[in-house]
């Protein structure tokens, strides 16, 4: 997700972050509200592609990872042997265990528990922006969660950067994969660009930037780098919702259950996810400064990848965008609410 945290807020977490699902509901309804009494405006945006690739939401999107690739140090990958037990339970549930059981809950509810409340069209496009969601791990929110538990911030950086470069190589296979086995069509050549342009050039760009700056000012310039650029992030990321939600406008209005049904798989795998690496690293006895953060990061999202897929794979006004938008309301009330369970049992785990 978004950013460090900053250190105008208890615990490290700023306004931003602490009340991100009411500025993302804020602009949801902006968003439904704008697409019902202007609805030409979105079309126009919408006509605004080159290769499947929306240019305004691609800005956007750049505008949301870049600052979290400057951020992200690979010299961290360094110590990737430091502590090797979280850092196996993040890899195991991060890329064996979280797009599946994200894509057969996506499966159980909507083409089965749901089956009589929604279009099979529309479930199956609610399944894709799940298997998006799914397949595409927390590169930088993580380190909020981290802080917010007193984690270990070298092994923190270690596991998103890990995460970083295998996001590179198994993104595209794994989403393919899963969209293929639940019968959703594939177009692979707007799958891999996607990948290009919203992982491997942002990470490109966010090295090179990273290299210069720490050349000039070392981590005081990062910082003061992407102190910079965050209300820009902070704005892309809400102009995005409200754009998704202008398309959504008269289907959410039509049909404002569609919110709640796709927040239930969600939330079962967010939960369920976390306890399962919870529960690993209890049973391997990491020290609790490495458990708590290797169990968020596989329940947090890179939402804003999963975002600019769905709409490249389905359009900016599809079913497979708005779940990914609803991912990002039900995230932080989730994400909180487990770091206040992991800071309660703190003491079941050594160190």
């Amino acid at each position: 997700m978004t950013d460090h945290p900053d250190t105008d807020a208890p615990g490290g977490m700023g306004a931003f972050e602490r009340w991100l699902s009411l500025w993302v509901a804020l602009a949801i309804a902006l968003g439904v509200g704008l697409g019902n009494v202007i609805p030409g405006l979105f079309q126009t945006l919408a006509g605004l592609e080159v290769a499947s690739v929306n240019l305004p939401v691609a800005i956007l999107i750049w505008a949301m990872v870049y600052p979290m690739m400057v951020g992200v140090d690979f010299g961290a990958l360094s110590h990737v042997g430091d502590r090797p037990k979280g850092l196996i339970i993040t890899l195991l549930v991060n890329w064996l265990i979280k797009p599946f059981t994200m894509a057969a809950l996506g499966v159980l509810f909507f083409q089965h528990v749901f089956a009589g409340l929604i279009p099979p069209d529309d479930a199956q496009a609610y399944l894709a922006g799940l298997i998006l969601l799914g397949a595409a791990p927390c590169t930088a929110m993580v380190f909020v969660w981290s802080q917010l538990t007193r984690g270990d911030a070298t092994y923190t950086l270690v596991q998103v950067s890990v995460n970083d470069v295998i996001m590179v190589f198994a993104f595209a296979p794994i989403v393919a994969f899963l969209l293929g086995v639940t019968d959703i069509s594939v177009p692979w050549e707007t799958l891999l660009l996607s990948v290009l342009l919203y992982i491997v050039i942002p990470l490109a760009a966010g090295i090179l930037t990273r290299r210069h700056l720490m050349a000039d000012g070392g981590d005081a310039a990062v910082e003061a780098f992407r102190d910079r650029v965050k209300p820009l992030t902070i704005l892309g990321l809400l102009v995005t919702v409200v754009l998704l939600f202008g398309f959504q406008g008269q289907v959410i209005l039509e049909t404002p259950l569609v919110i709640v049904l796709i927040a239930v798989p969600l939330l079962l795998q967010s939960y369920g996810i976390f306890f399962v690496a919870y529960a690993l690293a209890r049973a391997w006895k990491v020290p609790f400064n490495v458990a708590a953060p290797c169990a968020l990061i596989g329940t947090s999202n890179f939402f804003e990848l999963a975002v600019a897929v769905a709409i490249s794979l389905f359009g900016l006004g599809s079913g497979a965008a708005l779940a990914t938008v609803v991912g990002v309301l039900v995230e932080v009330p989730v994400m909180l609410s487990l770091v206040a369970f992991a800071n309660r049992t703190r003491h079941w785990f050594p160190g």
